[in-house]
């Protein structure tokens, strides 16, 4: 017979991914009586390290870009150190399986012409949009009633334009451009900066790795906080009664004043929750569904791209592998490729399969050196229990004018946080820390002390 533990705390937090870790680190250190609840036996969330050939590489968040401060500030702190992604040389272009040297700019001229047309039409779109609450922009409600797709459709975008947009959904949305609202595609580009700077490498958002992968640094945050992080516990059911609120799981039982959700959004339905949530947050929670990605690996001797100028970027229109990075640890090997695949179809391949497509394709891409791999591994997204699909919400059509705005609304002693939550730089590991401090400041209000102000 399973014996239940009961507890007491100031503040429980749910989740130890990045946002959860962050909000019970900023309360703890203000003196609070704080426990995490994780579901998972690790912590991390969508942060996750995997090995290929002896090396460990990120599975799931990756890169840091110059302006994420919050994610530089924690990376300090425990000493750690940054790699440049690796974007030396030329890229390779596949659409419609014929290959091509220099990235996109090996696209014909009228292609180049109409790509940059529609980049600068969405940027405008971009420009006038408020982040923190889409739904009031003069034009919302036309903006967020059309899919990416349909909007690319009035626009008479050309194929190659429409296939390089794809690719741009498939890695941010993990959807094609007919399954995410307008809205929501000019609120994440806003969020992140601009267009420019969500597609550059050096000055953008892809510019660091992490010395030893994102998922030691989340080790090293969640060491400082032992032993309030539970392991193994989902959360069954979150009871508010009165003036406390009690957290159940199959383990722990514990009562507290507060409560921090940093569950995806999709997630906080399977929790019962009484009373229960206002509808809107259930509405919200069906509407904010996780896309579907997935990345592999493989590993060479070592990066013979680079011996012919290439650098390890690639973007193709195949149906599993549509863009690439070189992440090898060094010149020296071994060599590694990151690919991002469609998990739409990819997944339901075993992994001899997946393998067998995976590394064609990087022939078709890099040659035929490309079909000598010393090692593979993937990781499927979609398998994931408790953050099922791809690294940001598929949001798609009126959603965001239906919903939106209950992203982030507390409900009675419960608070939310999550990168979806932030209005900054939202979907990386900077939103996700940004999005904890927000959370922990709010409640640390309620509790009667004022902390150091962040936006999120």
């Amino acid at each position: 017979m399973n014996t239940v533990s009961t507890r007491s705390a100031d503040v429980v937090v749910v989740g130890a991914g990045l946002a959860g870790l962050t909000a019970a680190d900023e309360l703890v250190r203000a003196g609070y009586d704080v426990l995490v609840v994780e579901g998972r036996d690790r912590v991390g969330g969508r942060i996750l390290t995997t090995e290929i050939a002896g090396v460990p590489v990120d599975a799931g968040a990756t890169w840091v870009a110059p302006g994420h401060t919050a994610m530089r500030d924690l990376v300090s702190r425990f000493g750690g150190e940054f790699v440049p992604q690796f974007h030396q040389g030329n890229g390779v272009l596949s659409f419609g399986g014929r290959r091509r040297i220099e990235s996109i700019t090996a696209l014909a001229p009228w292609s180049m012409v109409d790509l940059w047309r529609v980049l600068n039409k969405v940027q405008k779109l971009v420009d006038g949009l408020p982040v923190s609450a889409p739904w009031e922009h003069p034009d919302a409600a036309r903006l967020d009633a059309m899919s990416f797709g349909e909007w690319l459709t009035g626009q008479y975008a050309l194929e190659d334009t429409r296939k390089f947009m794809t690719m741009l959904s498939l890695v941010h949305w993990g959807a094609p451009v007919g399954d995410v609202s307008l809205l929501n595609v000019l609120r994440y580009i806003k969020n992140l900066g601009g267009i420019e700077h969500m597609l550059a490498v050096e000055g953008g958002d892809q510019q660091d790795r992490i010395l030893g992968t994102t998922y030691n640094l989340v080790n090293r945050l969640a060491g400082t906080l032992e032993p309030r992080v539970l392991l193994g516990s989902p959360v069954e059911r979150i009871t508010t009664t009165g003036e406390r609120v009690t957290i159940e799981t199959g383990a722990h039982t514990i009562e507290a004043r507060y409560a921090i959700v940093t569950a995806s959004p999709v997630h906080r339905s399977t929790i019962e929750f009484t009373p229960a949530l206002p509808e809107p947050h259930y509405g919200l929670s069906r509407t904010w569904r996780l896309g579907a990605l997935s990345k592999a690996f493989v590993a060479y001797r070592r990066p013979f791209w680079r011996d012919e100028g290439l650098s390890g970027q690639a973007m193709s229109d195949d149906e599993t592998v549509f863009l690439t990075f070189d992440v090898s640890p060094s010149a020296d090997g071994p060599g590694i490729l990151m690919a991002f695949c469609d998990a739409r179809g990819f997944d339901a391949y075993d992994e001899d399969e997946r393998r067998r497509r995976v590394i064609r394709h990087l022939v078709h891409l890099y040659g035929e050196p490309a079909r000598h791999a010393l090692d593979y591994t993937d990781f499927s997204w979609g398998n994931d229990t408790f953050a099922p699909g791809g690294p940001n919400p598929a949001v798609g059509p009126k959603a965001w004018t239906t919903f939106g705005r209950f992203l982030r609304e507390p409900v009675g002693l419960v608070h939310w946080a999550g990168t979806e939550t932030a209005d900054e730089t939202s979907g990386t590991m900077n939103g996700a820390i940004l999005s904890g401090r927000r959370a922990a400041s709010e409640v640390a209000t309620r509790l009667g002390r004022v902390l150091e102000p962040a936006s999120a």
